[in-house]
């Protein structure tokens, strides 16, 4: 999906700036460390490796990863600042923050060496060192002094750890406060689809914050276990102020992802779209394409007969995974994100001196 965003963005003239809150290394190892011994990547970007039926949009993000292993063996998968870098333009602008020390440190080193190797085949950027920004402080706040940028046109990639639950109310406030300052702006949020509270209510609240229209989309891989414990099953993507070209993207993408990646029956995925919650009505998509009709009360109770979000008394947001599971225990400190979704990895930055936590305990930053 940031792929495709990207691509959106390059469509006009105009210089855009790309600001990520959370970047982490940039760049991660497969073959060696936790990543080499969980082999995550397996469930992940593994089995689009060698596809030959890929779809253009998910070919073009499997060709950045690809532009990263010339030699053909998958060894490094690339965070969201490399994609960005790969591709955006030379009159666009990176600014990318990374709270902890040493991701800051290797996010840095990981681009001193990119410029290196184009200054050694003779290339001179012309942004004179200005394009990519690395900062290490905290995105949340740190976003107030970007917003809005010059050339008004942003896109804002919003993925933290979620391993604090405040990290959820950190994102809506973050919103909230960014939508003020610059109304226009393209934000994508990624989230992990959990049994806990905040999880659950997550994308809910996002739909009330104040833009014009808001795209969420989830992608399950496998029935979650019923103790709530193991393998991240499902993540989502929320998007305010969305291309109108990614959901029709979305619609030939997705099914195929849960075909090549889904696990068992339960892969699935949703696709929902619509503006802010105030009465206003949206439209919810199966796995199937067709629209996921209210039941009960909730069809009665709908103000747009039928197509709005509303639920019965007590029942898990729509496109929950697992809503009859017993509640589900967040990631502990320091593990991984699992999952298999492609825009995820569970791997080691690339630098020898590769973190051993992130704040407040965390495992190293997943792209």
């Amino acid at each position: 999906m940031q792929i495709q965003l990207h691509e959106y963005m390059n469509q006009k003239d105009t210089a855009y700036t790309y600001i990520d809150t959370h970047s982490g290394a940039g760049v991660y190892a497969l073959d060696s460390g936790y990543a080499s011994k969980n082999a995550e990547y397996e469930t992940g970007i593994g089995p689009l490796w060698e596809r030959k039926d890929l779809p253009k949009s998910l070919a073009a993000y499997v060709n950045v990863v690809k532009g990263l292993n010339p030699s053909g063996k998958m060894r490094y998968y690339p965070g969201s600042p490399y994609c960005a870098d790969k591709m955006m333009r030379e009159i666009d602008r990176l600014r990318l923050f990374e709270l902890h020390p040493a991701d800051s440190k290797i996010l840095a080193d990981n681009f001193r060496k990119v410029e290196e190797h184009a200054a050694q085949q003779g290339e001179r950027p012309s942004g004179r060192g200005r394009r990519v920004l690395i900062e290490r402080g905290d995105g949340f706040h740190a976003i107030k002094t970007l917003l809005p940028p010059p050339s008004r046109r942003a896109l804002v990639l919003i993925d933290p750890p979620y391993e604090d639950k405040q990290d959820y109310r950190k994102v809506r406030d973050m919103l909230n406060d960014s939508l003020a300052r610059f109304p226009s702006g393209v934000y994508a949020v990624w989230y992990p689809v959990l049994q806990r509270m905040e999880s659950r209510q997550f994308a809910d609240k996002l739909k009330r914050l104040p833009c014009k229209e808001w795209l969420n989309v989830t992608l399950t891989v496998t029935t979650p276990g019923p103790d709530g414990f193991g393998p991240l099953h499902s993540s989502g993507m929320f998007i305010l102020n969305p291309p109108y070209t990614l959901e029709p993207t979305l619609r030939e993408v997705m099914p195929y992802l849960v075909k090549v990646l889904g696990k068992d029956a339960g892969a699935t995925f949703t696709i929902e779209r619509g503006a802010q919650v105030t009465g206003t009505a949206t439209t919810r998509l199966g796995a199937n394409g067709t629209v996921r009709m209210p039941v009960g009360n909730a069809r009665r109770a709908s103000p747009t007969s039928g197509t709005g979000s509303l639920r019965l008394p007590g029942q898990a947001p729509a496109g929950t995974p697992g809503a009859a599971a017993g509640p589900r225990t967040p990631a502990k400190p320091g593990s991984q994100r699992p999952g298999g979704a492609p825009v995820r990895s569970s791997a080691r930055p690339t630098a020898a001196t590769a973190p051993t936590g992130r704040p407040g305990g965390r495992g190293p930053k997943r792209p």
